[in-house]
């Protein structure tokens, strides 16, 4: 299966998406389901979570207290698409709105939700207006509300818009926000499955994720499982973006090569431009280089080599670009992004990011390669309050590994000999 996502497609509307078999699911999984058969289902299918952790979806909602007395519970979609590189999520929503809404009453109705929100980025704009009209449309067709298809389930919907902060991707964040809190994370343990937005069992999905919810209910695990080619399963929305002759977005089955995802689906580098190096998911994942480019685009192949999946949309690096300068963009932006809550990330990526300044203006000193090898220590996973920091960190010590002669460069140079 290969999908070039057209951003210029015109978005469905409810009729419309009937008409190619919108809502079969919501009928399907409401009328003839239990939650605990649509939990199970999704769990033999071995979904992944898209928004770049990797986690079992089917496992997540089991964690979710199905016995004792009724309570509120809520589904959230993490729609706040904020990691540099990545727009997968915002096809989709501005595609076909109803696709989420569907995969969101499927989902609440397994873990017996009755409020969902779906927590936007503030800048978009457009996703924002197709949502409230979708949202409107499932309610007057009586998908969403009171007693859904006379079955005694009832969802409301909320768009929540966010004020544009990164750190409202990490889900614990994310809750804070909805509950108009400062958007810093929570404690784990206790986990939003037990205890999340306003103290009540909470799943926090991905929009991605979400949207496959409904073709799993309609037509099964081991389809889902089929229609892979690595070691995950399903499809999965990749991006490139970068000196490449098509820069685009396509859903694939899983486990692509980098090869075949740069070379035919995004034709290859521009005329007169080479390939460096790559970010496999994301701002926030490890450098890959060209012995890479046959690794498979798929969780456990792209760990194996060092990097992570993340949201699957790639971030090339030319001969034409200043590793230093790429690497200093992205510290700059984390650096502005830190909620602030721990010291390691308030501080320390303010002074990553001034180093890696220092050295792309010809200031440098060859101790500062050491300096900031010890911030990609320190700054690394287990020395943080949530994993921002550590995630800033993968691009620095993958540079420093990978492109470390351009550093020195610069620094014997002293100038940046891309200027």
């Amino acid at each position: 299966m290969t999908q070039h996502i057209n951003p210029n497609r015109p978005s469905l509307n409810l009729k419309d998406y009937e008409r190619v078999g919108g809502y079969q699911a919501v009928h399907k999984a409401i009328q003839s389901m239990s939650p605990e058969e649509i939990t199970s289902l999704v769990q033999k299918s071995e979904l992944k979570g898209r928004g770049g952790a990797g986690f079992s979806t089917g496992m997540k909602w089991s964690f979710v207290p199905m016995n004792g007395a009724a309570q509120t519970k809520y589904l959230v979609a993490n729609a706040d698409e904020m990691e540099p590189g990545t727009f997968k999520d915002r096809l989709l929503l501005e595609g076909n709105p109803h696709q989420l809404i569907e995969g969101m009453i499927v989902s609440a109705y397994a873990i017996q939700a009755n409020i969902s929100y779906i927590f936007l980025r503030w800048a978009y704009k457009k996703a924002a207006r197709l949502i409230r009209h979708a949202i409107d449309e499932a309610y007057a067709a009586g998908y969403l509300g009171k007693n859904i298809l006379g079955s005694g389930f009832h969802l409301e919907m909320h768009l929540h818009t966010g004020i544009g902060r990164y750190m409202c991707g990490e889900e614990t964040a994310l809750l804070n926000a909805l509950e108009g809190k400062r958007a810093t994370p929570r404690t784990k343990p206790p986990f939003p499955q037990i205890s999340g937005l306003f103290g009540k069992p909470t799943i926090v999905n991905n929009v991605e994720t979400l949207c496959n919810i409904p073709h799993i209910v309609n037509k099964g695990a081991d389809w889902f499982k089929n229609l892979s080619v690595g070691a995950d399963a399903g499809t999965k929305l990749y991006g490139v973006s970068g000196q490449v002759n098509k820069p685009g977005l396509w859903e694939l089955p899983m486990g692509i090569s980098m090869r075949e995802l740069i070379e035919e689906h995004a034709g290859g580098m521009k005329k007169g431009f080479k390939f460096r190096g790559a970010l496999p998911g994301g701002a926030s994942t490890d450098f890959l280089v060209e012995e890479h480019l046959d690794v498979k685009m798929d969780y456990q192949s792209v760990a194996a080599a060092g990097s992570r999946l993340g949201t699957g949309t790639m971030i090339i690096l030319d001969d034409h670009t200043c590793p230093v300068g790429f690497v200093h963009n992205l510290e700059h932006f984390f650096a502005q992004e830190s909620c602030g809550w721990c010291t390691p990330c308030r501080e320390g990526l303010p002074w990553t990011e001034k180093i890696l300044l220092s050295i792309e203006n010809g200031k440098g000193r060859t101790e500062d390669l050491e300096l900031l090898e010890m911030h990609t220590k320190y700054l690394g996973p287990g020395n943080t309050f949530c994993a921002l920091a550590p995630g800033a960190m993968e691009p620095l010590q993958s540079g420093l590994k990978y492109f470390r002669a351009d550093f020195e460069k610069h620094i014997n140079e002293k100038k940046c000999p891309w200027r």
